[in-house]
């Protein structure tokens, strides 16, 4: 850490000096153009970003299957670039499609040139455009409604609504990734911040409650497949699921109350609230398990036993948005 004093010119502008290390590495010389970031009681400065849209080139030659080339993908999409450049000596027709589906799942890329050696990938959005807050409200949404209707789903033999309920994962998955994506676009660029009007702080709170609703998704997700695989459950088993899945929603809704709520005391109160549920969802989670242990169909008890340990980390998430919360709330240190 270095220290300048600050000065006043010309009676009432206030001036102080640049390390010329700093501004050596950084290319400022005199007339140079530095940009000045307020957050709270951080000034932070950088020297003007005059660099185009961020480009990044990967070989794909040897990424022949689906889950090689959509991760490979997702990674660059998160990493922050805005343009993808993905190459190869000869890019395939099954690898060109599998790209195009790559980027169905990824809030705002798209195709935007395909050669014979080369798809060329970009992302048309701005991120200081994109709500954060709207995409994990819209996350909490879908992720919570796929938990009821996949327990209603198995409760009532539905198996229409439980592919539903799958096809829905792929909605909360994208706005995972384009959280991830704004998060480490924050992270590099204190102007985006500003930009969504944020402190950082909250951005990452804010990506750590969605990745909590990621992965209440797909126990989601997982509980709606069983649903496909076993009958109707019979009705006594039917209540005592139906019981636990609203005790353990209960705990990520209301810790969702909390992460988003502007005042720091409602949001303690929200947060301690939804913690304090625990011990009523396990209690709850070994009484029904218990119950289910009776059937005759050991494979049966075990697929149903698998349910109520999603019920459980489904309120486990919760419990960590919670925490979120709870970090989210407290003073920032002087």
């Amino acid at each position: 850490m270095e220290t300048r004093k600050v000065q006043v010119t010309g009676g009432s502008t206030y001036t102080v000096s640049l390390p010329k290390e700093w501004a050596t590495e950084n290319d400022v010389s005199a007339g140079s153009v530095v940009e000045f970031h307020s957050e709270e009681d951080m000034l932070l400065l950088s020297p003007q970003d005059d660099r185009e849209r961020a480009e990044g080139s990967l070989d794909v030659s040897g990424l022949t299957e689906e889950t090689e080339l959509t991760r490979a993908v997702m990674t660059m999409y998160v990493s922050g670039f805005d343009i993808i450049r993905l190459e190869a000596p000869r890019i395939s027709a099954t690898q060109r499609r599998y790209i195009r589906n790559a980027t169905q799942g990824l809030v705002g890329l798209e195709v935007i040139e395909e050669t014979g050696d080369r798809v060329v990938l970009q992302d048309l959005l701005d991120s200081s455009e994109l709500s954060v807050n709207n995409a994990i409200t819209r996350m909490r949404l879908v992720s919570l409604t796929m938990t009821a209707d996949a327990v209603t789903a198995l409760i009532e033999d539905d198996d229409e609504l439980a592919a539903d309920v799958m096809e829905r994962d792929d909605d909360v998955d994208r706005l995972w990734y384009m959280v991830s994506r704004v998060f480490r676009t924050v992270l590099r660029n204190p102007t985006a911040a500003n930009d969504m009007g944020f402190p950082r702080e909250t951005v990452f709170d804010y990506q750590s409650g969605a990745r909590q609703l990621e992965r209440i998704a797909d126990h989601a997700n997982k509980i709606a497949d069983i649903a496909t695989d076993i009958e109707a459950v019979p009705e006594e088993e039917a209540d005592a699921l139906d019981e636990l899945r609203e005790i353990a929603i209960s705990v990520p809704e209301t810790a969702m109350d909390a992460l988003l709520a502007d005042d720091p005391d409602e949001a303690v109160s929200l947060a301690n609230e939804a913690r304090g549920r625990i011990p009523e969802v396990d209690e709850k989670a070994r009484e029904v398990d218990s119950l289910i242990r009776q059937f005759d169909d050991p494979q049966r008890a075990h697929r149903l036993g698998l349910v109520v340990d999603s019920l459980s980390r489904t309120a486990d998430y919760g419990s960590n948005i919670a925490e979120s919360a709870l970090q989210k709330a407290v003073p920032r240190p002087a």
